[in-house]
């Protein structure tokens, strides 16, 4: 099969947008990074603040929508994958199984890579398996994975830039950052003869750039709850409704455990879409004291990841996973920055990458759970929030208020990049201290 083998030209100049040039240096992936960092969207769009769920169909104009302000980032994901040289039917050739969800997205996107890459060791099928997830831990191209690997960053300048150089010979608007990424995962994916590609949505679903995927394999669903609520809408159900945006019909979906409302919405949705909607509960036969499936949140993502796996598996007549393939995949999972405990230099350091009031909770009880209370060390937490689409005082304060019982002595709060700007305002009464000893 053809292959991009050129890398970019260096020093030389790449339009970013009408009006601004980037002069480009001697590294094609720096050069990559900054032109991908020149898309980042300003604001995204966002729902009306009266949680009215938007109008079913393609997609909404301002007239025919007015509930979604901004400019959905689905609208021109057709029309750019056509310039890059693809089609919808050349995504639908990788056999994807399209992911969305509040929680448990990226840790279930990895089970599912981890149960069919096993699958493909013993039997041949999938022979490569694609991951695209988000957002990236430390360096962009962490998103885009083959058999579980980061692409290199010499790979990534090369198909960035095929993507990019495309893109730019037309006079029409050009992707933002989400968009352009996910148009160089398609890319990457198609290039490489991936036999299998898990795809993450960024947020929501109906209007999500990924959602360009006409005929996934399999859909799945993970646990819902309030995040997003600008882009998504004020409630659970408006949120599911989103979520749910990505059943599309004669494909099979699952879903991990909702609440009543949310999962009323799924199964409305499914219906309207013509989709077989099954609920995945707890599998119990799944390893007790493995480690990768603590805590118990991911033996939740383990067990949605398993049936997804399975009925990817059946879909394609490849056979089912056997019980070594099941083990295997678990024995090898892994993935960084979530519920990870990493000892070095005889320091313990808890790392997650909770960002929510639902994910803070499960962090905390994480930490308390694996850390003895009974014993005096010092304990300190360090705490970072880079978003001006959540409230900049609820997490943290819900995260004190959980970590009580842990004694923490210091609490060192960070910013990823001072530069950042906010636009959330505290209301009254926000700023008072939660009721424990950890003060701010």
């Amino acid at each position: 099969m053809e292959r991009d083998v050129a890398l970019p030209p260096t020093n030389r100049d790449y339009k970013v947008n009408q009006a601004v040039l980037y002069q480009t240096t001697s590294n094609p992936d720096q050069n990559a990074i900054a032109i991908l960092n020149t898309r980042r969207r300003p604001k995204r769009p966002s729902a009306r603040p009266d949680g009215t769920v938007p109008v079913l169909g393609g997609i909404p104009s301002k007239d025919e929508n007015p509930d979604l302000r901004g400019t959905p980032s689905l609208s021109g994901m057709k029309e750019w994958l056509h310039l890059i040289g693809h089609s919808t039917a050349n995504i639908d050739r990788l056999n994807i199984i399209h992911v969305a969800g509040t929680k448990g997205k990226g840790s279930t996107c990895a089970f599912i890579e981890s149960f069919l890459r096993a699958h493909g060791k013993r039997t041949g099928f999938p022979r490569k398996t694609g991951l695209y997830t988000s957002p990236h831990l430390i360096y962009p191209e962490e998103r885009i994975r083959l058999d579980f690997q980061p692409i290199d960053r010499d790979l990534f300048a090369r198909y960035f830039f095929k993507v990019w150089d495309a893109l730019t010979r037309s006079s029409g608007t050009l992707p933002r950052y989400l968009q352009l990424l996910a148009l160089v995962s398609f890319h990457t994916f198609i290039r490489e003869d991936v036999e299998a590609a898990i795809v993450e949505t960024h947020h929501g679903g109906e209007y999500d750039a990924t959602n360009v995927i006409a005929h996934p394999v399999v859909s799945v669903i993970t646990p819902l709850g309030m995040d997003h609520v600008k882009q998504l809408g004020p409630t659970i159900e408006n949120i599911a409704w989103q979520k749910a945006g990505i059943f599309k019909h004669g494909s099979f979906a699952l879903s991990s455990p909702q609440e009543a409302f949310a999962a009323g919405i799924l199964l409305s949705r499914s219906s309207e879409k013509g989709v077989n909607l099954e609920f995945v509960e707890l599998d119990s036969t799944h390893p007790e004291d493995a480690s990768q499936l603590k805590p118990d949140v991911q033996r939740t993502n383990c067990s949605v990841a398993l049936a997804a796996a399975d009925r990817f598996l059946r879909e394609k007549k490849a056979g089912p996973l056997s019980p070594s393939d099941k083990l295997q995949g678990i024995s090898q999972f892994s993935w960084r920055g979530r519920f990870q405990h990493v000892v070095e230099d005889k320091f313990n350091w808890f790392l997650d990458g909770a960002h929510n009031e639902m994910s803070v909770v499960k962090a905390a009880e994480w930490f308390i759970g694996n850390t003895p209370q009974r014993t005096a060390p010092t304990r300190i937490l360090i705490f970072g929030q880079v978003s001006n689409q959540r409230n900049g005082v609820s997490v943290p304060k819900r995260l004190a208020n959980e970590l009580c019982r842990a004694q923490i002595h210091h609490v060192i709060f960070t910013l990823y990049d001072p530069r950042q700007e906010f636009d959330v305002e505290p209301t009254p009464g926000q700023n008072e201290p939660p009721p424990c000893e950890t003060t701010f």
